[in-house]
């Protein structure tokens, strides 16, 4: 999914100067973003105050929405450098096209994993006919410089790992989770989880007190460490915790964010995260002039043209909390 905002805003990402070391209980209050001419998001990170999570950067939940009389997602062809997409639905399905000639239809709890690494473009759609509803998250996770041009690909996984405890299912989408792995490609310590509860169930979730954790809430009625967190808003944990106690009033779906806090400083701006102004100044000049990234075949509808860089430098700089 693309970041569609024509007056983008560069966030400088990363560090540790944000990280907290020890439990918190942080409640991140979305903003509502415009998607195309029908969706809706909620945009939870980047956030005001919490940037990153591990080396998840970018956080989109929509829905559900009813689209049975509308186009559903429309997001034309667009650019991705320096990051993944993960594309994770509870409802409905979404069309993937990309320049490597990637075609794939994704459902429900069926993992979409695009690396962009050095550049790619993309788009996603609501299939014709498609479901009634749409109901998912969006997700970026950030490269570290090591693989940040990494050849592009992309990566479709279906019967994916889960931990179960009375009342809990948690379906492992990325990275581990108590032993269980997901086969998506993963270049940083981290963990992405979809996290099922029954009405009525208490479970503590086992963690690594090494990781900083957010909880996603998606729908239902849930309590996460006795903080209840509505759909749409997620919830920071800090680190240093071994295990999190969940309790469910109805039946309700959540996802599980973390990872080993990201040690670099990022530039994020538009679709690209790169490491200085430069590289977004030439990623940006790059698309405008259609090179490097491909092209995407397929879709009805023309690319998205890039927004304009705001004016000065664009540069990474120590934070501290």
């Amino acid at each position: 999914m693309s970041n569609l905002d024509r007056q983008a805003t560069p966030s400088v990402c990363g560090g540790r100067g944000f990280v907290v070391a020890e439990p918190v209980r942080e409640l991140l209050t979305p903003r509502h973003v415009q998607l195309g001419e029908s969706t809706e998001v909620r945009r939870l990170l980047p956030n005001l105050g919490r940037r990153m999570v591990g080396a998840w950067a970018f956080v989109d939940h929509y829905g559900p929405d009813d689209i049975a009389d509308e186009p559903g997602m429309q997001v034309p062809p667009h650019p991705h450098m320096g990051l993944q997409t993960v594309s994770w639905l509870h409802e409905g399905e979404v069309l993937h096209r990309d320049s490597l000639g990637s075609l794939q239809q994704i459902r429900p709890r069926e993992l979409g994993l695009m690396t962009s690494g050095r550049a790619i473009s993309h788009s996603e759609e609501s299939p014709k006919p498609h479901a009634r509803f749409l109901h998912g998250a969006q997700l970026w996770v950030a490269l570290p410089g090591s693989d940040r041009h990494v050849e592009p690909r992309f990566e479709h996984h279906t019967g994916l790992p889960a931990v179960t405890a009375p009342g809990l299912t948690a379906t492992v989408i990325l990275g581990e989770l108590d032993g269980a792995a997901s086969p998506g490609t993963a270049y940083t310590p981290i963990v992405g989880a979809d996290l099922t509860l029954t009405a009525g169930a208490e479970a503590r979730l086992p963690l690594d007190p090494d990781f900083e954790y957010a909880v996603l809430s998606m729908s239902g009625e849930a309590e996460i460490d006795g903080v209840p967190v509505l759909p749409g808003s997620m919830l920071y944990l800090g680190c240093g915790r071994t295990e999190l106690p969940l309790r469910a009033a109805s039946d309700a779906g959540l996802m599980l964010l973390g990872g080993e806090p990201f040690a670099e400083e990022i530039v994020m701006w538009w679709n690209f995260i790169a490491r200085s102004h430069d590289d977004i100044s030439r990623a940006r000049e790059d698309w405008v002039k259609g090179v490097r990234f491909g092209d995407v075949n397929g879709y009805a509808g023309a690319r998205l043209s890039a927004p304009e860089l705001p004016p000065g430098p664009l540069k990474p700089r120590g934070r501290t909390r």
